[in-house]
């Protein structure tokens, strides 16, 4: 793609590297059929190539964000299947990163659109805030079918509707300490606690730490850890979202000094892809640029660290198990084999669900803030999973946990308390007795 920046523009560090990602887009429209909203829209502007040109003529002739530009942009949930498809290796995912940030800059959403973000930037990278918060939901639950009748309400409907009906028990898991293996240690790594999965499943990371220490991996969960970045990251509040980086950089950084890290653990994709791009939105700042690509090489998502520890082959189990690759697993880190590798040598029998590159629709806060295209995505999804006629549903990320389960009567786990439970841990609650 020809470009037209002015040698003052590419001084920016961001758009020189977004006019380099522009002219890598050759309008090949490859991405257009993977793509979830142009599938389910058919809007040439809801695709990555239709939002390519938007971004390249907003950046160009350096104007504010405008609401056509808005409304297109707000509607890609960063699932990145176009990077997978893409022949000719565009960046889109820096891309719209850098679009977002210039939205949050230059555009001033309507007020109540800036109340409901607002109020998930102040809630959900806080525990005891969402926590607090989903006492509230409880109540205004009854209240959900009003709200979404209201079209600028709609998210707060979606918000209510999405909060379980109880919240877990507080899990001695996110506390602060080192968790001792088991057996002869074989490893030492620190795991990200995160801040919206251990207010909604526990489970998943007291699954991960019965199962590292079972097989000799000491963890230990750092004092002063806190929420990733990649909720406010993919809403444009670059600052908030760098602060949150700095602070977890520091913090495993300590840990690393103390004795030694083999990995940052990460049991919630989402996060995942976020981490390990630390090193890239930290790389303009001096004092973390190192530090924040140290932390990235260590990140591993659970099933990465898991396929280096050659667990054994296991009998086959009763127990099929569709297996639903998280899009920041599948198109955000690239890992696509390794859960279903993992659970097939446990004993399971996987299935693979149709339309496995499509989201599911739940994208962070996209659910809330795009409840109609989230629900259709949704729709798609369970279709496809319960074709497959499984027991139970694996995943790797909390946010798909949440929509699909909204969705279907079908148990749906995270891909650990599965691998859990195959090698000597408690039976998940989700599962059917039988």
């Amino acid at each position: 793609m020809q470009t037209n920046f002015t040698l003052a523009q590419l001084a920016d560090p961001q758009v020189a590297e977004s006019e380099q990602i522009l002219r890598r887009c050759v309008h090949c429209g490859f991405c257009t059929a993977t793509c979830p909203t142009y599938v389910t829209l058919g809007n040439e502007l809801d695709s990555p190539r239709g939002r390519i040109y938007l971004i390249k003529d907003m950046l160009e002739n350096g104007r504010p964000a405008d609401e056509e530009v808005v409304t297109h942009i707000d509607r890609c949930l960063s699932c990145l299947a176009c990077v997978t498809t893409c022949p000719s290796g565009v960046d889109y995912m820096h891309l719209v990163d850098h679009a977002r940030i210039h939205i949050e800059n230059t555009y001033r959403r309507p007020l109540v659109d800036r109340l409901i973000r607002n109020l998930l930037a102040a809630v959900l990278p806080y525990p005891a805030r969402f926590r607090a918060a989903l006492g509230f939901a409880r109540l205004g639950r009854p209240f959900a079918p009003l709200l979404k009748r209201v079209p600028v309400l709609k998210p707060l409907g979606a918000m209510l509707d999405l909060a379980p009906k109880s919240a877990a028990k507080v899990s001695d898991a996110a506390n602060p300490g080192t968790r001792a293996p088991e057996t002869e240690k074989r490893g030492r790594v620190a795991i990200l606690s995160g801040c919206a999965q251990p207010v909604l499943d526990p489970g998943i990371n007291e699954a991960t730490l019965r199962l590292l220490a079972r097989f000799g991996v000491e963890v230990v969960v750092p004092e002063g850890e806190g929420c990733c970045g990649a909720l406010v990251h993919h809403m444009g509040r670059e600052g908030q979202a760098l602060d949150f980086a700095r602070r977890n950089v520091d913090v495993w950084t300590r840990e690393i000094d103390k004795g030694g890290l083999d990995a940052v653990i990460i049991t919630a994709s989402g996060c995942g892809t976020t981490i390990k791009d630390y090193g890239h939105m930290l790389r303009l700042d001096p004092a973390y640029a190192d530090k924040a690509a140290r932390i990235s090489s260590l990140a591993k998502d659970i099933t990465e660290y898991l396929s280096t520890l050659d667990l054994p082959r296991l009998e086959p189990k009763r127990l099929n198990v569709a297996y639903h690759s998280a899009c920041s697993m599948q198109h955000g880190q690239k890992i696509t084999m390794a859960p279903k590798n993992l659970l097939k040598a446990a004993g399971f029998t996987v299935r693979d669900p149709g339309e496995g590159h499509l989201c599911c629709g739940s994208a962070g806060t996209y659910n809330i803030l795009q409840p109609e295209i989230s629900d259709q995505l949704k729709a798609r999804k369970v279709r496809n999973i319960e074709a497959t006629k499984a027991d139970v549903i694996a995943t790797g990320n909390i946010g798909c946990i949440t929509q699909i389960a909204s969705g279907t009567a079908i148990p749906i786990l995270h891909t650990v308390e599965l691998l859990d439970w195959a090698y000597g841990g408690p039976k998940p609650e989700k599962i059917p007795a039988g």
